[in-house]
């Protein structure tokens, strides 16, 4: 019994996930910057719905960033110390992976995951399916959005790019502008991060025999790349 957290921005997602029957509860919301005060009170709720505790659980899994460092910081320190005090597997997780997971799963495109950093830059990375593996194209990278549609512009011109994430109308103009028909935008709602992806993910890591140490496991957080 799988407990995902993310709480990588400004939205937040959590849910309880079982292999073999998947995604139990699940709840994404606009926590602004409240996730201190809400997000053990929403675990709890969600336990309570479908009639465990945390004596049920056996691992835990988080979204590691990149987004906002308070948020990324309050997700990983609450999963670290559940991990510690309930002697739970734990799971690190790529914000970003977590948001092109269910895109790439359904588009023959390559898709490219944003989240908001702020004062017009974003978190991005660019992900395709390749030998019927999902895979990541790019390193995780800090830019404005102009300079990412220059990037895949020069990494592949031909190949249309389905953009995902919490995008505005005005990045979306400047992507349409700078990419015009070879770009398209998901629709809002599979914009949100979804943790039963979170767990999904971390499962797969599970099955690979892989999970972190609490003391060890790091958040990611990106500086803008200066050019020499």
């Amino acid at each position: 019994m799988i407990l995902a957290l993310d709480t990588s921005t400004e939205t937040a997602s959590i849910a309880i996930y079982r292999p073999g029957l998947g995604v139990l509860a699940e709840q994404t919301w606009l926590s602004g910057r409240e996730q201190t005060t809400q997000l053990i009170p929403n675990v709890q709720r969600l336990m309570s719905l479908v009639g465990i505790d945390t004596r049920t659980l056996t691992g835990v899994a988080v979204a590691t960033g990149p987004g906002s460092f308070a948020g990324v910081r309050i997700g990983v320190s609450t999963a670290k110390t559940l991990a510690y005090t309930l002697d739970l597997k734990l799971w690190g997780v790529p914000s970003l992976d977590v948001l092109a997971y269910p895109q790439v799963a359904v588009t023959a495109v390559q898709v490219c995951a944003l989240l908001a950093l702020g004062r017009g830059r974003f978190a991005w990375a660019l992900y395709r399916t390749r030998s019927a593996r999902w895979q990541r194209l790019t390193d995780y990278a800090n830019n404005t959005a102009p300079e990412i549609c220059e990037t895949i512009g020069k990494q592949e011109a031909r190949l249309p790019t389905m953009f995902c994430g919490e995008i505005d109308g005005a990045t979306s103009d400047v992507i349409g502008g700078n990419m015009g028909n070879m770009a398209s935008i998901a629709p809002a709602a599979a914009g949100l991060r979804r943790a039963g992806y979170l767990a999904e993910l971390a499962l797969q890591r599970a099955a690979n025999g892989e999970f972190d140490d609490p003391a060890t496991l790091q958040a990611i957080y990106l500086q803008p790349k200066v050019e020499a």
